[in-house]
């Protein structure tokens, strides 16, 4: 019942798209009596009724990316066709495992339509197990898109100034405490994004947010919610603190929220659409033996807003710090100062934290370019171990460059020396 109330819920705010869910996915199932006889212009449609639902038992472990357009098995010897870009598919994963690491993702999604253009999940030893769709990673201070998020809606700008001292690693209560004698640094909500500071946000948040303002948003933004996909996602977490130290800290990104490398990509699509959220999309068809079951959308399908285009505009703003002059400029720049992607902006957050004491170092990548026109979102989740050869940032330029080479943009070099299909043909 509790599933079923919150169906409802989403039904009520995304109006006629959010009634096709239940002929998609097998879990929805039990609204399908309820909204069947409602339909979408452009959105999914069941071609030939089926049982079980068209999208049941959708394996992406198991994508075949050596032909255009790549499958996946789905229940009872159907095959899926997917909306993934081979080229992009095979060079994420390339990325992943030239990387050595021991467990990452990469999802990119094309911002206009929602479709998803990669789902790369790696897994080094063991069991491959569907990386991209678990939510069993820290979110970081990837959490601070979020805070940001909540801090301009509170009445902050990108340029609000803060000083502050400490929280490099932690943050003490010492540091939450304004002190002009040891607070020797000042930052602007901007530069604190880019170089995600922990103590600025720390504090912004203990000042101007409660639980109820920071939960709102996170829920808005996909924490807690069962977000609307073509397979089953696990929600991303969010526990906030009553007390004002832990939830300072939670605001900074430290512990307390996870993160599926999906709704990392969910996220970064929502920011580079002005603050609608998609629905965001894998299947563009479904058949069987005797022919096409399901065809997915042909048309962009608009959830809901879920925050207002000048608050996307600011946190755009702070996100393109990160590379700009942040945490992942020496990613997206060689030895020389160059950008491996001349004139294309690039608006992203990094998340570094590690599972102590012996566990899984986490590097993030979430963000969109060109960042005031987009065309791509990209996640990039990397869980490396004490020794290591790339984190996240390393992928996600490594993917940007792949994409915009492949798209003919000027001074864009392909990673892997190819030259793009559309550059080709220039």
């Amino acid at each position: 019942m509790r599933e079923m109330r919150q169906w409802i819920a989403v039904g009520a705010a995304v109006g006629l798209v959010a009634v096709t869910l239940p002929m998609l996915r097998e879990h929805d199932v039990q609204l399908k009596g309820l909204l069947s006889k409602k339909k979408v212009a452009g959105g999914p449609t069941i071609t030939r009724t089926v049982t079980p639902p068209p999208l049941t038992d959708l394996d992406l472990t198991r994508i075949d990316d050596r032909k255009s357009p790549p499958t996946a098995p789905a229940h009872g010897g159907r095959v899926a066709e997917l909306t993934l870009d081979p080229k992009y598919q095979r060079a994420a994963l390339g990325f992943l495992r030239a990387g050595r690491v021991p467990e990452g993702a990469v999802v990119m999604t094309d911002v206009r339509t929602g479709k998803v253009l990669v789902w790369a999940s790696y897994v080094d030893e063991g069991a491959l197990h569907d990386v991209a769709a678990e939510a069993t990673a820290p979110s970081a201070s990837v959490f601070k898109i979020v805070t940001g998020t909540a801090l301009i809606e509170a009445g902050l700008s990108p340029s609000t100034k803060q000083c502050y001292s400490g929280g490099e690693h932690s943050i003490r209560p010492i540091d939450m405490i304004d002190n002009k004698r040891r607070d020797k640094y000042c930052a602007t909500l901007t530069q604190a994004m880019g170089r995600s500071i922990n103590t600025v946000f720390a504090r912004l948040a203990a000042r101007n947010l409660d639980q109820e303002k920071l939960g709102a948003v996170a829920t808005r933004l996909g924490w807690a919610q069962d977000t609307p996909f073509d397979v089953k996602v696990a929600e991303s977490t969010i526990s906030l603190p009553e007390d004002e130290l832990g939830f300072a800290r939670t605001a900074a990104g430290f512990w307390n929220t996870t993160l599926s490398p999906f709704q990392g990509a969910n996220l970064a699509t929502i920011v580079a659409n002005g603050g609608e959220m998609l629905r965001l999309h894998i299947v563009s068809s479904v058949k069987d033996e005797a022919g096409e079951i399901y065809q997915g959308p042909t048309e962009r399908q608009v959830l809901k807003r879920v925050m207002e285009e000048s608050t996307a505009s600011a946190v755009t703003t702070m996100m393109e710090a990160t590379v700009n002059n942040g945490t992942s400029y020496r990613s997206f720049h060689d030895r020389n100062g160059r950008a491996y992607l001349p004139d294309i902006r690039v608006a992203g957050k990094t998340g570094t934290l590690t599972r102590k004491p012996e566990g899984p170092f986490y590097t993030w990548f979430v963000g969109f370019a060109p960042s005031r026109k987009p065309e791509v979102a990209i996640s990039v989740m990397v869980a490396n171990g004490a020794k290591w050869r790339v984190k996240a940032t390393n992928v996600a330029c490594d993917m940007l460059r792949t994409y915009f080479a492949d798209q003919g943009a000027p001074g864009v070099s392909d990673p892997n020396g190819r030259t793009g299909a559309k550059a080709r043909r220039r």
